[in-house]
């Protein structure tokens, strides 16, 4: 199975992709929904990061630094840092603090120096103001950031024609690596007919919803 479906599988698994109707924070009655915050023990995080290792590796993307940032990405790219070295690939990695601290090492970084290409591992893009600060954290240490991976991309339209990841892509120039998409959401549930029902709701909520695709 493709990684993609698997972490699907994984996540609907998990009760992480649940199906229903939720109210997002657009207002919108969603058919599904997504929270990362439930990947919340050991064995559950510890496989996560080897889905994010995965997504990474395939990418392609030369790295030199991986950034997370606070509160959500912080164990993200610890747990992927490891992944990551497990499959031969050993990576230094860093996190922002909230607010500066004035005594001991100080400042906002915790973790090795940001340096030269450094991707930024989070869980999910909605207003993009996560991705926007931690652009900012970066370029203002003298480094590059070079892309933004993320667990699941929903491929949604926010306030004009594009979705939230198209805009990141857009505004910094800088790719989005997604674990899984829409795209493989709706493969998985049409794949499986005891999920019918829910791919019938979701396919409904893409036509009117959705973009073309994912940047």
């Amino acid at each position: 199975m493709d990684f993609r479906q698997d972490f699907i599988e994984f996540a609907v698994a998990q009760n992480v992709l649940r199906f229903g109707e939720f109210k997002t924070k657009a207002g919108r009655l969603s058919p599904y929904f997504f929270n990362a915050g439930l990947f919340n023990d050991g064995a559950a995080l510890d496989r996560l990061a080897q889905f994010y290792a995965k997504a990474i590796e395939s990418s392609g993307l030369a790295i030199d630094t991986l950034f997370g940032p606070a509160y959500k990405g912080i164990p993200l790219v610890a747990v992927t840092a490891v992944a990551l070295a497990r499959d031969g690939r050993n990576l230094p990695f860093s996190f922002n603090r909230k607010e500066a601290k004035d005594h001991g090492e100080g400042g906002v970084i915790v973790g090795a120096p940001l340096a030269g290409r450094v991707l930024i591992i989070d869980d999910v893009i909605s207003a993009g103001t996560s991705v926007r600060e931690s652009v900012e954290i970066i370029r203002a240490a003298g480094a590059t950031p070079c892309g933004v991976v993320i667990a699941l991309d929903r491929m949604e339209r926010g306030t004009g024609a594009l979705s939230a990841v198209q805009e990141v892509a857009r505004d910094y120039g800088i790719p989005v690596i997604a674990v899984a998409n829409l795209d493989d959401l709706m493969a998985f549930l049409q794949e499986r007919p005891d999920f019918k029902q829910n791919a019938t709701a979701v396919a409904s909520y893409r036509e009117e919803y959705g973009v073309a695709r994912a940047s």
